[in-house]
């Protein structure tokens, strides 16, 4: 990087080109002639074999993955010949290409899914979610089961039900299923003599196998009916219910059979909220798609023993606007790679595109046969109209909500500028913020945001090594340094930093550090020792949200209901909040390791066995020493030693 002698706000700006607000920049300049044939002599040393086949652009940057039956054939189709518009423009930025080879076009099928939902090209038809989506474990792999939520499912052993539309969907049934079959929601091990149960026991929130107050067959009993409950058995469950209610009456044990009575009555309620859509207790997913300028909603209506049991809008980029065969083709693939479960029918709106493949795909998912097929009249062609009215629906509120979110971002960023006098709109900004006690478990953040979003997957964290004390200034310039100087290692790399994701190499068009005139300064005397280039500057104070910049004495106060505000406030507050939860866990590491370490006795081995066993510093305060005394290695004498200094 060249050297500036005079690093004020208007030479440390660069001028770019300012694209469209709301909209990502321009793709990078096409290839030149030379690289184009180069290119094509590579094109006849492409194997006829299935696989995966990779674009990418001057940048490394992924445009596009496909798949294959035959990679010479489907590479070299995209060299030769006319293409739509959108595919034309794809075209032209192809500067290199790599492939894949997999031993059948199923398997190309599953890893075109991997790539796209690891690479997210901007040309692929992709689930416009980068989240999971919330589901519901059973953790039917331990002995005394619990339910809870997840967004990662893993071939653990364990069920998983879902997914759900929102965690305030899964949340709440949850909740229900707790009140109605009491499974326990801790993580402690269980042993059954435990000194007294959890509050949860007392408001019949749970069995109590702590007190062993229920028999393991009688609790995994209750963890079968919230599994049947979630697989749209209710019927098998009510008349288990039932068969206990007239046991418990039978045996005059009214209080248990009013228990059963109570839970069969919120049972029955829960289930008449579920419509009932066919009387052939079937279980299929029903999937339309409503598509319109390169955005698209895919419903999924999920029928569970003849009851809609849960619906899901899934928001889609279909940037080449492909045919509609193509894109529920595409959805499928991305939709069931991740789904818990795959049922044995699914209905759909339009016929695949290569639907032999898909199927054979789904098969396998399913480890049975799956029937795929298009109905055209009956029951489950109403089905149909209905998943396709809800698509249409979503759709239109979903354009509403983007062209609002589009116009928000717009006159935030272009505020901005005017108010920082910025050259250019601020399409990528970075906040940095610290967070301490005294000095102790001292972290820092970097959150960026582009075209007014966060980019959560590049964000990143700081722990505090070189100051010594609470000096948050030091600390600050330690994480700028960083931050630029890997920027500058990766620039100066052999491969020119390619293998960057955009975290470090890509500097933003405004730096803000969360603070006064003194972080600020800080920050310039970091820019200007690195000759950092091309990028503005500014801190924001809490205490009346003041800006300041450089070379400017008085501060800037944004309109307090400008576009502007709420963006920066966002900004900052998201990158308070990646700081704290970092110092946070940190604190608790040291805690934990600091309260354990100064116990006399207690060594790594033990350590790891009590926290095995009690799961936090609390669970081994609230323990009493006969429990402590059980763990692996533990004698009675360390037990007293560790209550006592606990």
């Amino acid at each position: 990087m060249s050297e500036t002698t005079d690093p004020t706000p208007d030479t440390t700006r660069v001028p770019r080109k300012v694209p469209r607000p709301g909209r990502a920049a321009a793709s990078s300049a096409a290839p030149s002639p030379d690289r184009r044939a180069e290119l094509a002599r590579r094109l006849p040393s492409i194997p006829e074999r299935p696989g995966i086949y990779v674009f990418r652009d001057k940048d490394r940057k992924v445009l596009y993955v496909g798949k294959a039956v035959n990679l010479r054939n489907r590479v070299r189709s995209y060299f030769h010949g006319r293409h739509e518009l959108r595919i034309e423009s794809m075209i032209d930025q192809i500067d290199d290409f790599e492939l894949v080879v997999t031993n059948s076009e199923v398997e190309a099928l599953t890893t075109e899914a991997v790539w796209i939902k690891q690479h997210r090209p901007p040309y692929n038809i992709r689930m416009r979610d980068d989240k999971q989506y919330p589901l519901i474990r059973v953790s039917v792999d331990e002995s005394w089961p619990r339910v809870y939520v997840t967004r990662r499912i893993a071939r653990d052993g364990a069920r998983y039900f879902g997914p759900f539309p929102n965690a305030r969907a899964v949340w709440s049934t949850l909740n229900q299923l707790n009140k109605l079959f009491a499974f326990r929601r801790c993580d402690f091990e269980i042993t059954g003599d435990a000194s007294r149960p959890c509050l949860d026991f007392h408001i019949k929130r749970c069995l109590g196998p702590c007190i062993g107050a229920v028999s393991r067959d009688d609790y995994l009993k209750a963890i079968e009916n919230v599994c049947n409950f979630l697989a749209g058995k209710h019927e098998a469950i009510l008349k288990s219910l039932e068969a206990k209610m007239w046991e418990a009456a039978d045996h005059d044990e009214y209080e248990r059979a009013a228990y059963y009575r109570d839970v069969i009555a919120d049972l029955r309620t829960t289930t008449e909220r579920q419509t009932i859509v066919s009387t052939a207790l079937e279980d299929e997913d029903v999937i339309a798609i409503a598509e319109a300028d390169g955005r698209a909603v895919a419903e999924v209506l999920f029928i569970r023993y003849g009851r809609l049991v849960n619906r899901l809008e899934v928001p889609l980029d279909n940037p080449a606007e492909a045919r509609p065969g193509e894109l529920m083709a595409s959805f499928v693939s991305q939709f069931y790679a991740s789904a818990p479960e795959v049922p044995p029918e699914i209905l759909l709106q339009t016929d695949l595109a290569e639907a032999e493949v898909v199927q054979q795909w789904l098969n396998q998912r399913r480890g049975d046969k799956v029937t795929v097929r298009v109905p055209r009249r009956g029951q489950k062609n109403q089905l149909m109209l209905l998943a396709a009215e809800n698509a249409a629906l979503a759709l239109e509120q979903m354009k509403a909500k983007w062209a609002a979110s589009e116009a928000k971002v717009a006159t935030a960023l272009a505020q901005l500028a005017d108010c920082l006098d910025l050259a250019e709109l601020p399409q990528r900004i970075e906040c940095f913020d610290i967070s301490n006690i005294q000095g102790a478990a001292a972290v820092g953040s970097m959150v960026v945001f582009e075209n007014g979003q966060p980019a959560n997957k590049l964000y990143r964290k700081f722990e505090i090594k070189g100051v010594k004390g609470p000096d948050d200034f030091a600390m600050m310039g330690e994480v700028l340094r960083r931050r630029f100087k890997r920027a500058q290692k990766q620039a100066e790399s052999p491969n020119g930093g390619k293998s960057d994701d955009g975290g470090w190499q890509k500097l933003p068009d405004l730096l803000i550090v969360d603070g006064g005139k003194g972080q600020l300064g800080i920050a310039f005397e970091v820019l200007t020792e690195l000759r950092v280039e091309g990028v503005s500057l500014a801190a924001l104070a809490k205490r009346e949200e003041e800006i300041f910049i450089p070379h400017r004495a008085d501060s800037i106060l944004l309109p307090r209901d400008s576009e502007a505000l709420f963006l920066v406030q966002r900004i900052r507050d998201e990158a308070h909040r990646f700081a704290l939860g970092y110092h946070r866990k940190l604190r608790a590491t040291t805690s934990l390791r600091s309260l354990l370490d100064e116990v006399p006795g207690i060594g790594p081995r033990r350590k790891a066995l009590l926290l095995k066993k009690f799961g936090t510093v609390e669970g081994i305060r609230g323990a009493t020493v006969e429990e402590l005394a059980t763990v692996p290695g533990m004698t009675k004498a360390a037990a007293e030693e560790l209550k006592r200094r606990l």
